[in-house]
């Protein structure tokens, strides 16, 4: 049984991530820290495994503790949960190993699938050798891949979202991605945040005739 520790300010949306928390079986929560120093004090005092991490805190930004953990903590794998999109933000994740991040609003799906992909890993990394075709399941690679992609993301639909960005100057939402790849509008959101994070992809917040706010995706630049 993984401990999950849940650091987010509003307790809202603690509370929803509990309810996602307890459907994800083989893990349970540890704790909710409301800001940093109380999330610093939870790994502190040990037996965490996941945390579930903010940007925005009222004492400091998420971001700002990623060096602190990975130093004193180098065992804890890290999952952003927050509606930051700057590309400064997402890049220093990416620098310090956060093994995924994930855009608000988060739903089941991607919360569950997120915290399988740590239980894999871990799984995985228990014996003292990993056979090959795990491995690169596990960085969603195969042998002739010549990136360094992280877990989730894998370089054929890496290839297609690329391809089917640049055909669309217009934008498209993860929803129409999703129907265009013949994918899940979560798979699609994962791969045009990522491509978002590193720069060939920008983001903006549209309003639709009703007055809705959807994120809309462009090739960067256009």
């Amino acid at each position: 049984m993984l401990n999950v520790l849940i650091v987010e300010d509003d307790f809202r949306v603690a509370q929803i991530h509990e309810s996602f928390l307890e459907q994800v079986p083989g893990f349970r929560l540890a704790g909710k820290a409301r800001d940093a120093a109380e999330s610093l004090q939870f790994l502190e005092n040990g037996g965490i495994d996941v945390v579930l991490l903010d940007v925005y805190m009222p004492d400091r930004l998420g971001t700002d503790l990623l060096s602190e953990i990975r130093e004193e903590h180098p065992g804890v794998d890290i999952i952003m949960i927050t509606a930051a999109d700057e590309t400064a933000i997402i890049g220093k994740a990416l620098d310090y190993g956060v093994y995924r991040y994930l855009v608000k609003p988060v739903d089941k799906e991607e919360f569950r699938e997120a915290l399988n992909e740590v239980k894999k890993k871990r799984t995985l990394l228990k014996g003292e050798r990993v056979d090959p075709d795990a491995l690169n399941r596990l960085f969603g690679t195969g042998t002739n891949s010549t990136e360094d992609l992280p877990s989730g993301i894998d370089s054929v639909t890496l290839k297609k979202v690329t391809e089917l960005i640049e055909r669309h100057p217009e934008g498209v939402s993860s929803e129409q991605a999703g129907s265009l790849l013949g994918a899940s509008r979560t798979t699609a959101r994962r791969y045009l945040e990522y491509l978002t994070g590193i720069g060939k992809v920008r983001s903006e917040s549209v309003y639709g005739i009703v007055g809705r706010p959807e994120r809309r995706y462009f090739p960067n630049g256009g």
